[in-house]
């Protein structure tokens, strides 16, 4: 099985009112998967998250990140991956890491998705879906149908190593009357539809494209590099134990001679040796 080039391309049909991107991810999940001992269908489920918030966040028309966030009382209490406008990509899963499952999915059973939107002007936004008896790809699908009123359409696949996902999106009436609008949707879905989990992870773009809709004519537009990269730092890390009273930092460098923190995303550990203030006037935890 070939490696994917870790990017996501965009692509804009010529005669329908639809957009759309592709995304295959490689070595930059296999980084972000490698600082926890997840189980094969977790890193499945983590593999699934980090294509289809690649595939959302090329929306963002503003510097920020979008995150997928669930939460569940089952296996997975949580699992989150966020990708920046930067096309940076971080997550983690929390809970039973370790347990194994027939479907990804299973592990967030009766759980609810949360997709947010962070600029960086400190704006934030959040809408909230039920995970119940869907697959990831309905639910994203269920809520762009209730919080955009366009159409939107996922297929999703990972095997734990690497993942992939394609996306089509309805955009405002421009080409198309109403009735034309609809067929032509109704046909681009179904066309998709006959992709499979193998092609979705291995075939190139173009290649894939050409054969889902080679009698459409459509724009392909250049690859953007997907990474993984962590955001944190030593400066959140002293915001962090500046949020600890002055008393507790001190038992912990007295026992220990240093306060050492180490980020559950990327492994990275920032050393402290003496009391940490907090400057932080806004009052918020950085992390």
């Amino acid at each position: 099985m070939s490696r994917p080039d870790n990017s996501s391309r965009r692509f804009l049909f010529a005669e329908a009112d639809v957009r759309g991107e592709s995304v295959q991810l490689g070595a930059a999940l296999t980084e972000m998967l490698s600082h926890q001992p997840y189980s094969q269908s977790v890193k499945r489920l983590l593999g699934e998250f980090a294509s289809a918030v690649v595939l959302i966040s090329n929306n963002l028309k503003y510097a920020g990140r979008i995150i997928l966030q669930a939460k569940s009382d089952s296996g997975i209490s949580l699992a989150m991956v966020e990708c920046s406008s930067e096309r940076h990509i971080r997550g983690i899963a929390r809970g039973d890491i370790g347990r194994e499952t027939c479907a990804p999915m299973d592990h967030l059973l009766g759980g609810q998705l949360a997709i947010t939107i962070e600029r960086d002007t400190d704006q934030r936004y959040q809408g909230i879906i039920s995970l119940e008896g869907h697959s990831l790809a309905q639910a994203l699908e269920q809520y762009f149908a209730q919080s955009e009123q366009l159409g939107a359409r996922f297929w999703l696949a990972s095997d734990g190593n690497q993942s992939a996902g394609l996306m089509l999106q309805q955009l405002p009436i421009q080409v198309e009357s109403s009735v034309e609008r609809k067929e032509q949707w109704t046909t681009l879905c179904l066309l998709a539809d006959t992709v499979t989990t193998q092609e979705l992870l291995t075939s190139p773009p173009e290649e894939l494209l050409f054969k889902l809709f080679h009698e459409e004519k459509l724009t392909l537009y250049p690859p953007a590099p997907i990474l993984f990269k962590c955001r944190c730092s030593q400066e959140r890390s002293a915001s962090t134990i500046a949020m600890l009273p002055e008393n507790e930092q001190a038992e912990i460098l007295a026992e220990h001679g240093k306060i050492v923190l180490t980020c559950e995303l990327c492994g990275a550990t920032y050393q402290f040796d003496r009391i940490v203030l907090n400057t932080d006037n806004t009052g918020h935890t950085l992390h």
